[in-house]
Parts: C-alpha cells; structure tokens; sequence
C-alpha cells in the first residue's frame, strides 16, 4: 500500500535524519568517509522527493526529475559549510530547485537561446527576491528596473521559458468526451462557435467574474500571452496565471 516507484526506490521506505545525525555525517564526510556521504544522500532522498512535486506540472518524467535532484543533493552535500549557523536542508533547498530548472531550461522542447535563458534565469531570482521582501507579486517594470534591462526584453525572456502547450492537451473531460487546445483555435469559418453552443461554454463563461473573462477572452479568443495580458490590465504575469488556472478550474466545474 502507498508504494511509489522512483528510480527503483520504494519512497514509502525512504528514511529521514535528524539535524543531528545530518550534521555529525557531514563531519564525517569532510574527513573523506564515502560511506558517511552516501547514508546522507539516502537520509535526504525524502527532502529531494518534496522538491520535485513543486515541478508536477512539467512535462518530464518523474524518475529523471528524481535523478537531478539528487545531483542537486550531492552538491549542497559537497558543499554545504559547518560553519554557518543553518540548517543543511535550509542551504539543499535551493541548490535542488536551481539544478532542476537548469535541467528543464536546458532541455526545453523549444530551443532558446543562452543569453535569453540566463536573462530569464536572473529575472526570476529577482521577482523571488522582490516577492519575498514586499510580500506580493513583482512587476515586469520592477524586475526590468533591478536589472537594468528593457521590460520587452525581461518579459519576452520569461515568456520564453514557460513551457509549451501541446494542441492535444486536454481542457475538458466529462469521462466520455474531452475538449482539447486545438479545439479552441479560432476559426475564420461560419462555426466558430458550435462547439461552445454544444458544450454549453457560454453559460459557464457567464458564471466568471468580469476580469476572469476578459483573461479567458484574451487567452484564447484572441491569442495573447499571459506577459501580453499582464501588461494590459496592469497586474503581473503571474497573477495572470492564477486567475487563468482559477477561471479554466470553474469552468470545468460549471460544465460537469
């Protein structure tokens, strides 16, 4: 029961250390002992495990997620210093999620150039940072203005990282029939609008809030990007993305 297979492991075996143990093995690791360094890698498998379902929405598998992880792992492990007064999950963390989204940067399924990838991988330090200070959302113009770039050129990078959609996604599923991305595409034809009368779309779009609609109606009547959306209506890419999610969540809900 509850058994999860990743990488061959069964993650409802994985075992945990206290910060004790961690830190009396990575003495031991600093003295060379191998067998010390591999009973930490196994005693953090769990904390590599919680990271990556923050990444569940990616298109990757599971296993290889696990795997970079754990690279992410080894080197907060390699490199942590005894001599600061925090906890060796606190410094891991951030090592695993960066060595994750290089991984997924790197093997986008759309090629983006180097220069685009670091400027987007700076500007999400900055929106991290800007977000953990003032405890709301970062501007495009607030992370352009910190790093000295052109909001086009930030928001164009971010843009270019978020992870495509296929046409065959599915947006709708009743359990006999399923609405798709490609079906959404609009047409220059006389039927339009034949699969919303038969979906009963339009009385579920009616039941949105006036600014959840207009996000809908932008997104995917008129083929605009969260960025482009942001922009117009003056709030950040990534309430976009929340409204967008909360919107498509309640149609699904109203359609059922």
């Amino acid at each position: 029961m509850n058994k999860v297979e990743i990488c061959g492991i069964n993650t409802s075996e994985l075992t945990t250390l206290t910060e004790e143990e961690k830190r009396r093995l990575l003495l031991l690791v600093r003295e060379g002992d191998r067998s010390a360094r591999d009973r930490l890698v196994i005693g953090n498998l769990r904390l590599v495990l919680s990271v990556i379902q923050r990444f569940g929405a990616k298109r990757e598998s599971v296993d290889d997620l696990f795997q970079v992880g754990c690279i992410g792992l080894i080197k907060a492990i390699d490199n942590f210093n005894l001599t600061l007064d925090v906890r060796f999950s606190t410094y891991a963390v951030p090592m695993i999620i960066g060595e994750i989204r290089r991984y997924l940067r790197d093997n986008n399924s759309v090629r983006i150039s180097r220069s685009v990838r670091d400027l987007a991988y700076r500007a999400l330090q900055v929106r991290e940072k800007i977000s953990a200070e003032h405890h709301r959302d970062a501007t495009v113009a607030e992370i352009a203005k910190a790093l000295g770039e052109s909001e086009g050129a930030v928001g164009g990078a971010l843009e270019a990282i978020v992870e495509p959609v296929s046409l065959y996604d599915s947006v709708y599923n009743d359990g006999e029939d399923s609405v798709y991305v490609i079906d959404q595409i609009k047409s220059d034809g006389d039927g339009d609008d034949d699969w919303v009368e038969n979906m009963s779309l339009r009385d579920a779009l009616s039941k949105l809030t006036p600014r959840e609609r207009g996000i809908i109606d932008r997104r995917f009547y008129s083929g605009k990007t969260q960025m482009e959306i942001s922009s117009e209506i003056g709030i950040s890419q990534a309430q976009v993305s929340r409204l967008e999610k909360a919107a498509i969540d309640k149609l699904r809900k109203y359609m059922q």
